[in-house]
């Protein structure tokens, strides 16, 4: 079903329903959400108290707020603040996270809360999917690009030494909390990083909600409440309708993977360091994926230039030209992406689209198209 963004005013808090058989939960997009966690977590409990995870960076900017909003209901927290970045992603950071929990004596009916972006979502619900066998998480997303994909459809893990989100487990939320005013205080590169995933939903599958973006994207940069709420709302709601289709990606969900594993091959050749953020890499991805999807004769050229329109227009890259620092030859990156959980018999699996809304997914790419797509994006 494809819904185009609406032009009418919409309600301070918006929800979008996930509704899977004996997992249903609500994603509630608004402004000062924080505020009134203990209010919406409340029903959530079986005692006053909640885990909270979360990084030293989100910590130091909104923990008090989190708390007090919590103790206008009476409800007790503990936390646990990790180091900021994608590091903490790994098996260290999970076993500290899942001691903790075991430490703090947090029940299997008690409620785990991840404070903070994607890596810590990830990351929280993944310990707590694991700690007692199961325990029940909150996700409260403090970036764009959490609050438009990782805080949703319970995908959580960490990264191995051989890629990206390659241990893990489908640990579904009770609730999400899409605090918009929280991306008031996110750095411009930050929320243009989010930007990446949300554009990708217009171009896998709602062609009205991209050309919505071209018009409303740089007012969502800039900072308009009402842009930033829609968007939030119709990413969620696109995913959510796909996860509802397949839960555990055996077919529709890998849709979301448009640009993904251009994106995790370059991730990996970058160290998941600050060179390039996951939502950089993903706009980057779709951009590669459009061009691989011309040049294969599926959508017509002008595809590809729209989007990469679009990308400099919102200030972000969409080349690896736009990478700072040297990147591996383009076959060395293809055996990178070897490394994908998308790979099936040993054949890779890459999302390309009949135009902007019109995505599949295919392993009926030759390689040497893939490299020849890369060669040409790093010669700019």
């Amino acid at each position: 079903m494809t819904v185009s963004p609406s032009t009418a005013a919409s309600p301070a808090t918006a929800e979008v329903r996930v509704d899977l058989p004996g997992r249903a939960y609500g994603i509630h997009v608004g402004s000062g959400l924080v505020a009134q966690a203990g209010r919406w977590l409340k029903p959530h409990l079986n005692r006053k108290r909640v885990a909270i995870i979360t990084d030293e960076t989100v910590a130091a900017a909104h923990l008090g707020a989190l708390e007090a909003g919590l103790a206008v209901e009476g409800i007790d927290s503990v936390s646990l603040a990790l180091p900021p970045g994608e590091a903490t992603k790994s098996w260290e950071g999970l076993s500290r996270a899942t001691e903790w929990l075991i430490e703090e004596k947090v029940e299997r009916g008690d409620l785990v809360v991840a404070f903070g972006g994607g890596v810590i979502g990830d990351l929280a619900g993944f310990a707590a999917a694991i700690a007692r066998r199961g325990i029940r998480f909150a996700q409260i997303p403090t970036t764009l690009l959490a609050q438009v994909d990782s805080s949703v459809g319970g995908k959580t893990g960490i990264n191995t030494a051989q890629g990206k989100n390659l241990a893990g487990a489908f640990h579904q939320p009770a609730i999400v909390l899409a605090d918009i005013s929280l991306l008031d205080s996110l750095p411009e590169r930050e929320l243009l990083s989010g930007y990446g995933e949300v554009m990708k939903y217009g171009l896998l599958g709602d062609a009205a909600f991209f050309e919505w973006l071209e018009t409303n994207g740089p007012r969502l940069r800039d900072g308009d409440a009402a842009a930033r709420r829609e968007a939030v709302r119709r990413s969620c709601e696109m995913k959510a309708e796909i996860v509802m289709r397949d839960e555990t990606e055996q077919g529709d969900r890998a849709l979301l993977n448009l640009g993904h594993t251009f994106c995790h091959a370059l991730e990996a050749a970058t160290g998941y360091s600050d060179r390039l953020r996951h939502g950089e890499g993903v706009a980057i991805g779709c951009a590669l994926a459009f061009d691989l999807s011309a040049r294969l004769g599926l959508c017509s050229q002008e595809e590809p230039s729209r989007i990469r329109a679009h990308l400099a227009e919102m200030g972000l890259r969409a080349d690896l030209t736009n990478i700072p620092g040297d990147l591996p030859p383009a076959e060395s990156l293809l055996g990178l992406m070897a490394h994908d959980k998308k790979v099936r018999e040993g054949r890779l699996r890459f999302v390309l689209a009949r135009g902007i809304g019109r995505a599949f997914v295919t392993s009926d790419v030759p390689s040497e198209m893939v490299v020849r797509i890369l060669r040409d994006s790093a010669a700019g």
